[in-house]
């Protein structure tokens, strides 16, 4: 399984933010839109991602006053990113060795869309679970006469 059958599921929706707005403005879309993270966007390229752990690092930082500071200052300036042919298991293993929740999918330098841990997650479950109903019908149809001889 590759990262472009998760997006393929997931949609195409992105909430992008820029380096340069205010981070208050960027955790207020978070926070309505229910997201855990948004990718930093500059002139059209990938310049960081901002999830809800830099933000936390930079309240714990500030004594938890935002003021007037902008994404530039909270966000991940190298956000770990794969593409759409990546394979599910290398990104789980990126994932899980970066404590990465969020990876941008990326085609060169276009976004193609952001997956995170529990997309993997639910991807890894739903593709279990196809593969036991199909061993469980191929067991229930198992033909009489193997059965027997294999007995």
């Amino acid at each position: 399984m590759k990262v472009s059958d998760i997006l393929r599921v997931k949609g195409n929706t992105l909430y992008t933010a820029n380096p340069d707005e205010p981070l208050a403005s960027a955790i207020a879309m978070m926070a309505e839109k229910d997201m855990g993270s948004l990718v930093v966007m500059a002139q059209g390229s990938l310049v960081g991602m901002l999830t809800f752990r830099e933000v936390i690092q930079l309240l714990v930082k500030e004594g938890g006053v935002i003021g007037g500071t902008l994404v530039r200052a909270a966000m991940d300036d190298q956000p770990l990113t794969c593409t759409s042919e990546t394979e599910l298991d290398d990104v789980r293993r990126m994932m899980l060795e970066s404590h990465a929740r969020y990876m941008p999918v990326m085609d060169q330098k276009m976004l193609m869309g952001v997956i995170s841990f529990y997309d993997v997650a639910k991807a890894v479950v739903d593709s279990q679970n196809f593969e036991n109903k199909m061993l469980k019908a191929y067991i229930r149809d198992w033909p009489a006469g193997e059965e027997e001889a294999a007995g």
